[in-house]
């Protein structure tokens, strides 16, 4: 009787491990937007064997033209994308909605919207999926828009401009405005302006997507930094965010409640002594919130920190991206591979992401046009 005992004991605690296990995809979908002009653009679909690193091509969305950002929503029925027939250019661009089946990653058009600005280059959705935010860069502007019933979105319902500049005059003679990201708890949005050194801060009623200046309307980043996007730890108690100028990530603790930040650290991204011209891009943390990993386009690398109980930084190794300017990151929901977008080297990378944070190669890149920004599907 004690062995069958036990043996329905470890049967159970298998079942339960299996069980737990099985909240994460073995092979998930992924989704990966080529930067490029006309029918060169698109966004592609591929399917990932997480143990491996294998990726294989299922499907493709062509005629989106310049998709530098996409953004899926929290149900994964729907898929927003910038569409620019000219980026970076005079007219306004568009954020275009699409109908999305996870499974396979194919795409049906829904609408277009204009985004009131110019080199669109971040999408954010609220938990809740109601609200749609864009921030664009050469404009220095953001909005927000309304998810209607089936996925489509509404006129802009929100628009801020920003003003100002900073101290370096090649960069920061005006806003650009290179992130807009929603806190923890769908309270507030902060968005990254990498042209006045500012951290700016919003409320957000994700019901309507109406958008409101915070009590602390802007948290300055240090002189001089070009802060470019920003995460928050999973524990929702640190703020973190890449400085493209400056190659550094800052540390900032966050007050759920207020929304106010607080600056506690800065650390380099770049290796001491470097001294080529060299650009942050992107950082992405692991699920499990003990490692951060950060991109440099130029030096071309990706710089790993583990992650104090405090939310410190502590760098672990930086090491080559394995082609030309890395510039958005992906991590898996099991925390065990980091997909990275090298977009002038027209190739994805995959690493295997250790217990002590250390990345490993799982393998040849794959080669795709421009890829600019992934999505990886629950």
């Amino acid at each position: 009787m004690l062995c069958l005992s036990r043996l329905m004991s470890l049967t159970a605690g298998i079942i339960l491990m299996l069980s737990a296990s099985s909240s994460f995809s073995a092979t998930p979908t992924v989704l990966v937007s080529s930067f490029a002009p006309g029918d060169q653009g698109g966004i592609q679909a591929y399917q990932l064997n997480t143990e491996t690193g294998a990726i294989t091509p299922i499907h493709r969305t062509s005629g989106i033209s310049n998709p530098f950002f996409i953004a899926v929503s929290p149900d994964q029925k729907s898929l927003y994308s910038i569409d620019a027939k000219n980026f970076g250019g005079t007219e306004p661009e568009q954020v275009a909605a699409f109908q999305l089946d996870s499974s396979n990653g194919k795409l049906t058009l829904l609408n277009r919207q204009s985004t009131k600005g110019t080199a669109s280059c971040y999408l954010e959705v609220d938990q809740t999926g109601k609200s749609v935010l864009v921030a664009n860069y050469s404009s220095g502007n953001v909005a927000s828009y309304a998810v209607q019933h089936d996925g489509s979105l509404s006129a802009p319902v929100s628009f801020f401009q920003h003003m100002g500049a900073s101290c370096n005059l090649a960069r920061q003679k005006e806003a650009h405005a290179h992130c807009f990201v929603i806190s923890p708890n769908n309270k507030f949005a902060y968005a990254a302006d990498l042209g006045i050194d500012q951290i700016v801060c919003y409320s957000i009623d994700p019901a309507t997507a109406t958008l409101t200046p915070n009590t602390q309307p802007f948290v300055r980043t240090p002189a001089g930094a070009g802060p470019r996007h920003l995460t928050f730890h999973p524990n929702g108690k640190c703020l973190y965010v890449i400085n493209e100028l400056a190659n550094s990530i800052t540390r900032y603790d966050y007050a759920a409640d207020t929304g106010m930040l607080i600056e506690r650290q800065t650390i380099s991204t770049i290796p001491e002594g470097f001294t080529g011209i060299t650009h942050t891009a992107d950082l992405k943390i692991t699920p499990d919130g003990k490692f951060l990993f950060g991109t440099n386009r130029g030096h071309d690398s990706i710089a790993a920190y583990q992650i104090a109980d405090d939310g410190q930084l502590s760098l672990i190794e930086i090491i080559p991206s394995l082609g030309k300017g890395p510039q958005n990151l992906a991590i898996t929901a099991d925390g065990n591979l980091l997909l990275c977008a090298n977009m002038p080297g027209n190739n994805l990378a995959i690493f295997h992401i250790g217990a002590d944070g250390k990345l490993k190669s799982a393998g040849r890149p794959t080669v795709i046009t421009g890829p600019s920004c992934i999505r990886i599907l629950k």
